[in-house]
């Protein structure tokens, strides 16, 4: 019988050691489920700072091309006034001779 209860003691003892470990690795797994949850949350954070910089930036870029067409064509005007003086300078030539 002192072999048994040995046995039994020594099983009893490995249950109670596999059931602290138990609660340990189930603490240890909300830890970790809680800061999975935390990064998700940052992602999901930076995630919509990037699409709110994307939507600026093609804001901006599109102000620019606006900006470039509106001086080209502020220097398209002023070709086009220089050649129709240049125009009524060879119309006034030929009318003279």
């Amino acid at each position: 019988m002192d072999a048994n209860e040995q046995e039994l003691n020594l099983f009893s003892t490995r249950v109670r050691q596999l059931l602290l470990h138990c609660q340990k690795m189930k603490k240890e797994n909300e830890l970790l489920k809680t800061k999975v949850q935390e990064y998700e949350n940052q992602v999901k954070e930076m995630d919509e700072l990037l699409a709110h910089a994307d939507k600026e930036y093609n804001s901006l870029k599109m102000a620019k091309m606006l900006e470039i067409t509106d001086g080209d064509m502020e220097n398209a005007q002023k070709r086009l006034s220089k050649l129709i003086r240049e125009v009524n300078k060879c119309i006034t030539l030929l009318s003279e001779k």
